[in-house]
């Protein structure tokens, strides 16, 4: 009916090399939306992306769910976000790029993100 995935990912924001984890393949089935399942299968997601280590979850979005997602708790990044692939070039991600804390005190770190790996 509905579900999501993570993934550890390499990112540099401001020169700074880190790793967020990546939040993809939030889907619910055109028959359920509505009931709140996204809103649960994301809780769920982030309560076990707390446990693997990074400061940040980060998701890639179309522009008419950042609503949803900011009132899941999701910020969206003011800056573009390049994307390595294959063959050593890099993109602009067109989607919004949006990301929340996975602990308390953890604010997302000014400058340029670079996300060092293909997207979710």
């Amino acid at each position: 009916m509905a579900h999501t995935g993570l993934l550890r990912l390499p990112v540099t924001t401001g020169g700074a090399e880190t790793e967020v984890v990546g939040v993809g393949g939030v889907a619910v089935a055109p028959d359920v939306r509505g009931r709140g399942l996204a809103r649960l299968v994301v809780a769920a997601a982030l309560a076990h992306a707390r446990t693997m280590g990074p400061r940040h979850a980060l998701l890639f979005c179309r522009p008419p769910l950042v609503p949803l997602y900011r009132h899941l708790g999701w910020h969206p990044l003011d800056t573009d976000v390049v994307v390595e692939q294959p063959g050593s070039r890099r993109v602009v991600m067109p989607l919004r790029t949006m990301v929340t804390p996975l602990h308390d005190g953890a604010p997302w770190p000014p400058g340029a993100v670079r996300l060092r790996s293909l997207p979710m």
